[in-house]
This record gives structure tokens, C-alpha cells and sequence, in this order.
């Protein structure tokens, strides 16, 4: 089983680009929603849900009225009733991206359900909207809903047939799926449409592992990592290449990177961990698995599975 992140590409409506504003939309609500979007780009996302909810609130009119007499209403809330959700009337389909930006703040701060609840009020007002359909997909993913997943890529890139957002997160599904084949079709036209998107590097990189190609493993690693320097996976995946090559030094100094980047990625703690029972380094072997598992419990039977193959090969 695969514990390490998938890192999937979202699809943030900015107002300069594709976001369509018509006369209707009252200044107000626009100006909002360029505030959340200069504060998802900050990392800020309770204060870009704070501005997108007003955003919302602004561009929609909403029923029934107890709400509006409601101060309790909160500039963050939102209608958790279906029911409640359908009666919301729409001026303008800016609206509809504010919900798609929305969702993306709820996705990047973990909270899916509140994310797809989002991305689904998109795409009730805007069932053309190609971003909502990628993104939803993602947070699906991340709940565990592959099916769902790809049919909500699929479906965007039926909608926007260059979206190589989507080429990427379909890619990296596809390769969960067993589908190497399709995964890598995928993830080389994500990168022919968009050379720069490290995501889909680092994607086609762990295939190349998975085939034990590991020296076009490591250059796709290399490529991600020259276009994203502070992708922590990338060096954690590049050091899993280095393993694979029995460069344990090099695997080392990756992980130690990736550490740097992320003191949270329980995966690179583990494979240093693997690089250093190898050596024969026993103590600092176990600090690295007992921080691993600290981190992630979920580890524990795989780790226990890999030392175990591993102090074969010592």
C-alpha cells in the first residue's frame, strides 16, 4: 500500500482570466473576491473563505429571508440543507466561480466534504464549469472515491479538452488504478500541453520507479524538483530512486531535503530510516521509524514489512 501524498492540481478561477463578470455583479462582491484570491495565493485560507463567503453572500440572493435578519449568519457559514442550498437565486454565474474558488481554499486546508459541498453548488449553477469538475475530482480523490474521480476528470476534460490540470490528477488515478498504460498517456499530455507542471514530472516519475526504469525516474525527479525546488516529495521520491540504485548517500542527502521542506512527511523519515538500517546504522535507523510512525500510525505494517525485507539485503 502507498502512503505517500498525491499531489493533485487545482484549478483557481482568477478574474483577469476566466472568470466572465457581467454588469450585474455588484462591485462589492468582486472586490472580495479578489481579496480571497490574493489570500489562497498567500496561504491565508480561513481569510480567503471569509472573502469568498462574502463574495457569495453579495452575488446571490438568498431565500428563504430569516437568513438575511439572521446576524448569527456569519460571513464563513454556509447552507449545510440541500434544500436550503437550492434556494439560493443567482445573479450571475460569478458566482458560481466563487464557490469553485471556495471549495479550493476548503480542499487545500483538508476539509473535503466542506470542499465538494462547494464544488457541487458550482456546478448546480454552472454545469459547464470545467474547473468545478477538476476539482471536485480531487477532493473525491482524496476521500478515497476513485470512481467518482475519474469521472469527474474525465467529465472536465470533456468539457475543456486542453485542461492539462486534469490530464495530470487523471494521470496520477490512473496509476493508482493499475492502468500504468493510460497513466503515463495521460500524465505526456499533461506535460506536452503545459512543459512546466511539476506535478505531472514527479506523477510520471513514480511510474518510472514502479517499472524500475529508475534512471528516467530520476530525471523526472530532477525536472520537477528544477521546476518546483521546494516540492518536498520529489526529493522524498528521488531518494526512493536513489535506493532503488543502491545510492544510499544520495537517497540520504534527498531525504534530509525533504525533511527540511516538510517536517511532517512521515514517508521520507521512513525510507531514511530503510537507507540507514542498510548501513548498518541501527540507532538512527529506529529514531527515523519511531518518528515515521509518531507521524503517520497508518505505517506501522508496511514499515514492519520493509525492515524486514530489508535487513535480508544487509
Amino acid at each position: 500500500m502507498r502512503y505517500y501524498f498525491i499531489p493533485l492540481v487545482l484549478f483557481i478561477l482568477i478574474l483577469s482570466g476566466s472568470v466572465i463578470v457581467s454588469a450585474q455583479t455588484p462591485d462589492a462582491a468582486v472586490n472580495y473576491y479578489n481579496h480571497g484570491t490574493k489570500k489562497i495565493a498567500k496561504g491565508d485560507l480561513a481569510g480567503a473563505i471569509e472573502d469568498y463567503s462574502r463574495a457569495i453572500e453579495i452575488s446571490s440572493s438568498l431565500v428563504p429571508a430569516k437568513h438575511l435578519r439572521d446576524r448569527s449568519w456569519n460571513n464563513a457559514s454556509r447552507f449545510t440543507n440541500s434544500s436550503e442550498s437550492d434556494a439560493i437565486t443567482v445573479i450571475d454565474p460569478f458566482t458560481a466561480d466563487a464557490y469553485n474558488n471556495r471549495g479550493a481554499a476548503y480542499y487545500r486546508k483538508g476539509d473535503f466534504d466542506m470542499a465538494i459541498a462547494d464544488f457541487d453548488d458550482a456546478l448546480r449553477i454552472n454545469p459547464g464549469l470545467a474547473a468545478g469538475y477538476l476539482n471536485r475530482g480531487a477532493a473525491r480523490r482524496a476521500k478515497g472515491d476513485l470512481k467518482g474521480a475519474l469521472t469527474d476528470f474525465d467529465r472536465a476534460l470533456s468539457i475543456k479538452g486542453d485542461l492539462f490540470q486534469a490530464y495530470n490528477n487523471r494521470g496520477s488515478l490512473r496509476r493508482d488504478l493499475g492502468d500504468f498504460e493510460g497513466a503515463l498517456a495521460d500524465l505526456n499530455h499533461a506535460i506536452a500541453l503545459n512543459s512546466r507542471l511539476a506535478e505531472a514530472y514527479y506523477h510520471r516519475a513514480f511510474i518510472r520507479v514502479d517499472q524500475k526504469d529508475l534512471d528516467e525516474a530520476i530525471s523526472d525527479f530532477n525536472r520537477a524538483i528544477e521546476l518546483n525546488p521546494k516540492m518536498a516529495w520529489a526529493y522524498e521520491g528521488r531518494g526512493v530512486a536513489w535506493m532503488g540504485k543502491v545510492l544510499l548517500d544520495h537517497a540520504i542527502v534527498d531525504f534530509n531535503r525533504a525533511i527540511e521542506l516538510d517536517p511532517t512527511l512521515a514517508p521520507a523519515y521512513m525510507n531514511r530510516g530503510l537507507s540507514f538500517l542498510l548501513l548498518a546504522k541501527d540507532k538512527e535507523a529506529q529514531e527515523d521509524f519511531d518518528r515515521a510512525l509518531a507521524l503517520n500510525p497508518r505505517l506501522k505494517a508496511d514499515l514492519e514489512y520493509r525492515i524486514q525485507m530489508t535487513k535480508q539485503f544487509r
